[in-house]
């Protein structure tokens, strides 16, 4: 019985002191999306990554087209050709295909990686601009309601004028 009264004792105190630490704690919320997309560099970035893109399916344009011909010349032609022209020009068509596909997901691969060279300095500087401002007015948890997940949360400030003040955007 006098190790319930204990076990019984310390939860009761636990939960007061979470209870007081919760209190004194500050919280405040910012929208990082429309914080990153309201800076100039995340702009230009994102107008250098558009243009890499582009040369990227301009590249790869020859292949659409040579797979496009093969498609044409193998619908067009098939009742004419033997079974080994058939079959041959198959493995050509399914060869153009994989290529095709291939030279894609490369072309993902490397947006990918250009999208995270150019933008993880944004992010960064964002990251310590958001810290700096919870630190100097004093918030222990910041929390990013971008991604619309959070569905509730005790009362909080809104720090996206004075990161953005700190980051010099208007």
């Amino acid at each position: 019985m006098k190790k319930y009264v204990i076990i019984a004792f310390v939860a009761v105190a636990g939960l007061i002191s979470v209870n007081k630490a919760t209190a004194q704690s500050k919280v405040a919320h910012i929208n990082a999306q429309q914080l990153i997309e309201s800076l100039p560099d995340a702009k230009t970035a994102m107008t250098k990554l558009q243009a890499y893109a582009d040369t990227l399916e301009n590249d790869g344009k020859s292949l659409v087209e040579e797979y496009q011909k093969k498609m044409k010349d193998y619908n067009d032609n098939f009742e004419k050709w033997t079974d080994n022209i058939k079959e041959l020009r198959g493995k050509e068509l399914q060869d153009a295909n994989k290529r095709l596909q291939e030279y894609q997901q490369s072309a993902e691969q490397k947006i990918d990686m250009r999208r995270g060279e150019l933008l993880k300095p944004i992010y960064d500087k964002a990251r310590k601009a958001i810290e700096d401002v919870a630190k100097e007015k004093g918030y222990q948890y910041v929390i990013d309601n971008s991604s619309g997940v959070l569905l509730v949360s005790p009362a909080s400030d809104d720090i996206m004028g004075a990161v953005k003040t700190k980051l010099g955007v208007k």
